[in-house]
């Protein structure tokens, strides 16, 4: 009987000891996840893009002079005036027709003139004033719309700079590019400044969530480099997970794509070079190339018809440009996105 009753006594209890390291089970995943809800609510998304002239920005916005910018074509202004174009950029302007400011989003830029700051809006290059846009104009635009966190973009970009010397990475071999260190400089920089440069963003985390690189040209013109530029261009996918502790960071490639579909064979290469970097098969689902030859546009479409090297300066080929990179940035981290239309 002693036997029979220890028996069901242990029986017994057993569910009980079950229901309640079931409840422990459950209280702690809800703390688990209600932790990480709280980590998310107070964090910030940073974005890292890099490069040199293209990735300054040089889309005209509103120049016009009939000598130096062509009267306007091809100027943001001039192409948001074009009927098939009105509802691609109706969220750049308000009802007043006043440049939107977001404040969801925001831009850091350290130029020669000191650091720009600011809710994303236009102006944020190299120039003074607020007559230009880069690439960061339309990827803060497409990966805000879609991110539940505050986002900041942190641009380090250097006109005429190559990734064969001056980005040159350390595990590349030989002298450390100075412009890359310039750029692990300024994003410790900015992480640090958050709370002073942007005070909404005091009191949040900054975590880096993907990297944009949209480089080339200066390569294009050296044997040597173009024939490294593949594996320099994986040595730094490389290294900047390693700096920032993210073996798979998500990185997106733009493509040098000055000039459309007719290219040179040097610039051919850089773009074959670029392709096939982000194509390794362990990259796979975290690094992204992204066609740009079909955002080109003709110089007499354009402001600064002397300057191919800058996409003739076109404010519509700078804001597909972003649009395409954001989607893509958006596609590895998992979001939703579409395909940029040309």
């Amino acid at each position: 009987m002693n036997h029979d009753s220890t028996t069901v006594s242990v029986h017994r209890r057993r569910p009980c000891a079950v229901l309640l390291l079931g409840a422990v089970s459950v209280v702690s995943t809800l703390n688990l996840e209600w932790h990480r809800s709280a980590q998310a609510a107070a964090a910030v998304d940073v974005y890292i893009l890099a490069g040199q002239s293209n990735m300054q920005g040089q889309g005209v916005v509103d120049l016009d002079h009939p000598k130096y910018y062509n009267s306007g074509r091809g100027t943001l202004q001039f192409v948001m005036r074009q009927a098939r174009q009105s509802k691609r950029y109706a969220h750049v302007r308000d009802a007043n027709g006043t440049w939107v400011v977001r404040d969801d989003v925001f831009v850091r830029y350290r130029t020669q003139q000191g650091v720009k700051a600011g809710g994303l809006t236009i102006g944020f290059t190299g120039y003074p004033g607020r007559h230009h846009i880069g690439p960061e104009f339309q990827f803060g635009h497409v990966v805000g719309q879609q991110t539940a966190a505050p986002v900041l973009l942190i641009k380090t970009a250097w006109g005429g700079k190559s990734l064969h010397r001056d980005f040159r990475p350390p595990s590349a071999g030989g002298t450390t590019g100075p412009y890359y260190l310039k750029m692990l400089s300024e994003v410790r920089e900015a992480l640090a400044q958050i709370g002073t440069e942007f005070p909404a963003l005091a009191g949040r985390h900054p975590r880096i969530r993907g990297f944009v690189w949209f480089q080339g040209w200066n390569d294009m013109f050296d044997q040597q480099a173009r024939s490294e530029y593949e594996a320099n261009l994986h040595h730094l996918i490389h290294d900047v997970r390693r700096e920032w502790k993210q073996p798979a960071l998500p990185i997106v490639i733009g493509e040098l794509g000055n000039g459309g579909a007719k290219a040179g064979k040097n610039m051919l290469a850089l773009r074959t070079a670029q392709a096939a970097a982000a194509a390794r098969a362990d990259y796979r689902g975290t690094v992204a190339f992204v066609p740009t030859t079909a955002f080109a546009r003709p110089k007499e479409d354009s402001p600064n018809v002397g300057h191919g090297h800058h996409w003739f300066g076109n404010a519509e080929s700078y804001f597909l440009i972003g649009d395409a990179l954001g989607h893509a940035m958006l596609r590895l981290r998992g979001g939703a996105a579409r395909q940029a239309t040309p």
